[in-house]
């Protein structure tokens, strides 16, 4: 089976073709950095991280561009609020979000453009659009006008243009020749930053950001186009819009993730809901959340609740404690060991995870028997597709990524536990078993779990 992937323009299943063989390009909408990153935020770049490793996986050279809008409404209207320049508020929630992504393992992305660095794009494209009857300025903006892309514009959202709501995205509409149509530049106003241009100073809309970056980095017409659900309208149908219209053939595939939710609401910003990462990877570790995170379909949404997070760490844990087992026995796991055909298979259908992690946990039962057996030959094979398939997931315990901070002591701490178990073996010999037993309560009070094996006694960190 080939990779098929969901396609939000089409609104239905298709197979990957990509524009050229071997090679797979995908930019995914970014931060827009006025506040630091909440769970619903990074789902989306968990999400297109496991797309991105499927495809490597699968042999494609990935280029993966994630942009970082660091010049909008909302960051200036932060900074207005807290009296400090609109570019200290964009660089301290930049450097949020990639802590955030680098926490929950997600790979850097091959480039990371910022939208105040590609103003000459954005004017090329401008001119571009005005020269093609598709744009206006008018009083120091840039418009975009949508009656000159009627029979196309709505297509992605499923909407006629005829339906549609004014875009209200400046304070005076009365510039425009149509109240739906959308901002590309907008003029110069009191304490906010400009560019100049050809038709005025100002700075730059939404929507013409990422249309500049993706074609830049990716081409005029490239792969795959993601971001989460909300998205949809209007950001991803104007991009297409003032893209398709300058003549470029921008995204083959679009595909969005769902949303996260608190009860019945989108978690956002606006409403107070929001969960943020530092606070979450206290709940749970980084790994455990990423799987929280990871283990829904990427096109369902998700409610968040405190005993799911729990429920999925505890999951994560069992497909940690027998990789953790079956590495002492197994030394050199195989790392171009086949994935199980059903792994394979569910990935290529839509990304499905869900039942992807099914066969891990599968794989996983049988390891454990095959340990209880002692069978090394079946332990090594099953070790092997374990940490393949949690490779493809980016949630493999044994890599450097999820080791602990403090893995560099675990010889010292082994030596001394060892002590310890040694006169723990020895107070049994004796049948000394209450001496045996308070040296187990005494590790375990220190935050050490004992647990005794037919091949003898393993510790382990309490988690």
């Amino acid at each position: 089976m080939s990779l098929h992937l969901y396609d939000t323009a089409t609104r239905g299943i298709r197979e990957f073709v990509p524009l050229e063989a071997g090679r797979a390009s995908i930019y995914l909408c970014g931060a827009t950095v006025q506040a630091p990153p909440h769970i619903g935020h990074i789902r989306s770049g968990v999400n297109f991280d496991v797309l991105r490793r499927w495809l490597m996986r699968s042999g494609y050279d990935v280029t993966f561009c994630r942009n970082v809008t660091d010049i909008d409404d909302k960051i200036i209207r932060v900074s207005a609020e807290e009296q400090v320049p609109w570019f200290v508020v964009a660089e301290r929630n930049q450097r949020a979000f990639t802590w955030a992504y680098d926490t929950l393992g997600c790979l850097p992305p091959t480039v990371e453009p910022r939208a105040t660095g590609h103003v000459p794009e954005m004017i090329v494209l401008m001119r571009r659009l005005i020269d093609r009857g598709h744009a206006y300025a008018s009083g120091g903006d840039v418009y975009f006008d949508v009656r000159s892309w009627e029979d196309e514009y709505g297509k992605l959202s499923n909407q006629k243009l005829a339906n549609m709501r004014a875009a209200a995205d400046t304070d005076d509409e009365s510039c425009k020749r149509d109240s739906r149509d959308f901002a590309l530049w907008k003029g110069e106003k009191p304490g906010e930053p400009t560019w100049p241009t050809p038709w005025g100073p100002g700075r730059p809309g939404w929507h013409l950001e990422c249309s500049a970056m993706a074609t830049k980095y990716l081409g005029p017409t490239f792969d795959i186009h993601g971001g989460g659900l909300d998205l949809i309208f209007p950001h991803h149908e104007n991009e297409i819009a003032q893209s398709q219209a300058a003549g470029d053939g921008f995204a083959r595939y679009w595909m969005h993730n769902g949303l996260l939710k608190i009860g019945t609401e989108k978690m956002s910003k606006s409403l107070g809901n929001s969960l943020l990462i530092p606070e979450m990877v206290q709940k749970v570790r980084p790994v455990e959340l990423r799987y929280y995170l990871a283990a829904p379909h990427y096109r369902s949404s998700i409610d968040y609740s405190e005993e799911a997070l729990q429920e999925a760490a505890a999951a994560y844990q069992r497909i940690e404690g027998f990789v953790t087992r079956a590495a002492e026995v197994i030394h050199d796991v195989d790392a171009d060991a086949p994935l199980p055909q059903a792994f394979s298979d569910a990935l290529d259908d839509d990304l499905g995870t869900p039942q992807a992690l099914a066969v891990v946990h599968e794989v996983v039962r049988e390891g454990n028997v095959a340990l209880s057996k002692g069978d090394k030959e079946a332990v090594a094979r099953l070790l092997a597709e374990t940490q393949n398939m949690l490779d493809v997931l980016g949630l493999d315990p044994r890599s450097p990524q999820w080791r602990s901070a403090g893995s560099d002591l675990k010889p010292v701490v082994d030596a001394l536990v060892a002590v310890a178990l040694e006169q723990r073996k020895a107070a049994r010999a004796r049948k000394d078993y209450a001496a045996a037993d308070d040296i187990r309560n005494q590790l375990a009070a220190a935050g050490i779990t004992v647990e005794d094996t037919p091949n003898g006694a393993r510790w382990e960190l309490s988690r």
